[in-house]
């Protein structure tokens, strides 16, 4: 398994999901958020069964799908970095588009 490490960038969008849906659910917000950090953590186990970023379109930036929210990660030898967590339906991030 390699190891997971969250960018400053993905702790931030984690922090803004949870405060978005805490508006509404405060309790859902926190198990949403532990879906998604799971998700990752699964992507660990495999770092290559994510797909490419079509956006990127390079072999060490991939991402995983949980209903919809996109999970970017960049594979790295022995981890993965977590970029950013977004919904699917926003673009990526422009200052992804080249995650050297």
């Amino acid at each position: 398994m390699s190891r997971l490490y969250w960018t400053i960038r993905a702790r931030r969008d984690l922090r803004e999901i949870r405060a978005y849906i805490a508006r509404d659910d405060p309790v859902a917000a926190s198990k949403w958020v532990d879906r998604l950090r799971k998700r990752a953590r699964v992507a660990a186990s495999t770092p290559l069964a994510g797909r490419r970023v079509p956006e990127i379109a390079r072999d060490d930036v991939r991402e995983v799908i949980l209903r919809g929210y996109r999970i970017v990660y960049r594979t790295l030898a022995d981890s993965i970095h977590v970029l950013s967590v977004f919904e699917g339906h926003r673009r990526l991030p422009e200052d992804l588009t080249d995650p050297s």
